[in-house]
C-alpha cells in the first residue's frame, strides 16, 4: 500500500537522514557514560557539549545557558514550576494566554494548589494576544509571563518581543514555548528578549524524547530533578547522548537553511491553500493572515465534521483534526474556542502542516483528495 501523503509536520517530524547518521555511533559503539572520566566517557561528553553549542548557535545564546531535557513538555514544566517556586517570595501571580499548549496551561492550573494564581489573557479572532491586554493583567505580585512564540494549531506568531520588553521593564521573568517556531522562523533569544525558551526535538527532525530549555544567565529556577549533578547540577540524570547529538545536528541544519526552508514551507502551504480555495466555497482560514508560521494551514469546512473528513482522506492524506465529533457532542479545541470560531465552522476544522520533505506533486495530489472528500461529505450532510 502507498503511504499517505504526510501533512502533519506540526504533530511530529520524520528523522532527517543527517540526524540519523550522527546518532548512529552512539547507538552502536560510543556507549560510554559522559560522566565517566575514562576513555569510554570522553567522546560522549565531547559530543554532548558540541550539541549544546549547536543548539546555542541556533538560539543566539551561550552554551552554558542551554539545558537538555526530555522534550518540550518537560522544558515548559521546568521553566514555569521552577521559576514560580524560586521567586514566590516576590509574588504568586502568573500570566499566560488562553491558546497555550496543555504543557503550559495544565502546569499553571496545577500550581493553583500551591497557592499561585494565573491570569489567562484572551486572544482576538486571529489567535493573537493583545499586548495592551497582557500589560493590563500585570500586578505588583506578577512573577512570570509565559506566552508561546507560535501556536501549534493555527500558526499565529505572537508579539513576543513587545511582551518581553514590558516584562523586562517590570522585572518579571519571561518564558516562551518555541516548540513550533524553531526551524521555521527566526528564533533569537537576544532580539526576543526572553529569559527562558523551550525547545522540542521532534518538531525539528530530531528524535522524540529530547528537548532543551534556554535559561538566561542570572535566572535561577528551582532545581526540577535532583541527583548526581548532570546538566550543571540543574537537571540530574544520565544524559541521552544519542538523542542529544541528534538534536544538536537538527539545530545546526535549521540554522544553515532557515531562509530556504521557510520559503519552501510557505510555497507548499500556499499551494495547498490556493488549490483547495479554487474548488471549495464553504471554507475559511483560521489564524493570522500575515503573522503565521510558513507551514501551517488551519482550514474549517462549514457544516462538516473533522473526524469524518480525516476518515475519508486517511488512506491518502495524513492531517489532524481541530475538533472531536461524537454522536451527540462536539469537542472543540481550546484554541478554536478562544478564537471564537463559530461551532458550525469549528467542528469541521482540519490542520495541514507542510515540512522539509513535502513536494509540489504531493500537494497537488492532496488537493485532489481533500477537495473530493469535502464535496462528497457536503452532499451527504
Amino acid at each position: 500500500m502507498v503511504q499517505p501523503i504526510y501533512l502533519d509536520y506540526n504533530g511530529t517530524t520524520p528523522h532527517d537522514p543527517e540526524v540519523i547518521a550522527v546518532m548512529r555511533p552512539f547507538l552502536e559503539t560510543e556507549f560510554g557514560n559522559p560522566s565517566s572520566s575514562h576513555w569510554y566517557g570522553i567522546r560522549p561528553k565531547r559530543a554532548v557539549e558540541a550539541a549544546r553549542r549547536q543548539v546555542a548557535g541556533l538560539l543566539g545564546c551561550q552554551p552554558e545557558e542551554v539545558f537538555f531535557t526530555s522534550g518540550g513538555t518537560e522544558s515548559n514544566n521546568h521553566a514555569i514550576k521552577g521559576m514560580a517556586r524560586a521567586t514566590q517570595g516576590k509574588g504568586r501571580h502568573l500570566i499566560t494566554s488562553t491558546v497555550e499548549h496543555p504543557a503550559v496551561l495544565d502546569v499553571c492550573r496545577y500550581l493553583k494548589q500551591e497557592g499561585f494564581e494565573t491570569t489567562f489573557v484572551d486572544v482576538d479572532d486571529a489567535g493573537m494576544v493583545s499586548v495592551d491586554d497582557l500589560a493590563a493583567a500585570i500586578r505588583p505580585d506578577t512573577i512570570l509571563i509565559s506566552v508561546m512564540h507560535a501556536n501549534n494549531e493555527v500558526g499565529t506568531v505572537q508579539p513576543i518581543e513587545e511582551i518581553a520588553r514590558i516584562a523586562r521593564q517590570k522585572g518579571i521573568c519571561m518564558h516562551t514555548d518555541a516548540a513550533q517556531s524553531l526551524g521555521k522562523i527566526a528564533v533569537d533569544v537576544q532580539s526576543m528578549n526572553v529569559d527562558m525558551l523551550s525547545v522540542a526535538g521532534h518538531k525539528l527532525y530530531a528524535p522524540k524524547g529530547i528537548g532543551a530549555l534556554y535559561v538566561r544567565k542570572g535566572m535561577l529556577p528551582e532545581k526540577f530533578c535532583h541527583g548526581a549533578g548532570q546538566e550543571m547540577g540543574w537537571r540530574a540524570g544520565t544524559e541521552n547522548v544519542m538523542a542529544i547529538v541528534g538534536l544538536g545536528k537538527a539545530c545546526e541544519m535549521a540554522d544553515r537553511s532557515l531562509d530556504h526552508a521557510g520559503r519552501h514551507l510557505k510555497a507548499m502551504r500556499d499551494r495547498l491553500h490556493t488549490g483547495l480555495a479554487d474548488g471549495l466555497v464553504e471554507m475559511r482560514l483560521n489564524g493570522h493572515l500575515e503573522r503565521r508560521l510558513p507551514n501551517t494551514l488551519s482550514l474549517s469546512f462549514k457544516g462538516l465534521e473533522a473526524n469524518r473528513i480525516l476518515e475519508e482522506i486517511g488512506l491518502e492524506v495524513a492531517a489532524s483534526a481541530g475538533a472531536a465529533c461524537h454522536s451527540d457532542t462536539v469537542t472543540l479545541s481550546h484554541v478554536l474556542e478562544a478564537m471564537r470560531v463559530p461551532v458550525e465552522w469549528a467542528k469541521g476544522t482540519v490542520r495541514f502542516s507542510t515540512g522539509r520533505m513535502t513536494t509540489a506533486e504531493q500537494i497537488d495530489r492532496a488537493v485532489a483528495v481533500v477537495a473530493k472528500a469535502v464535496k462528497r461529505l457536503g452532499q451527504l450532510s
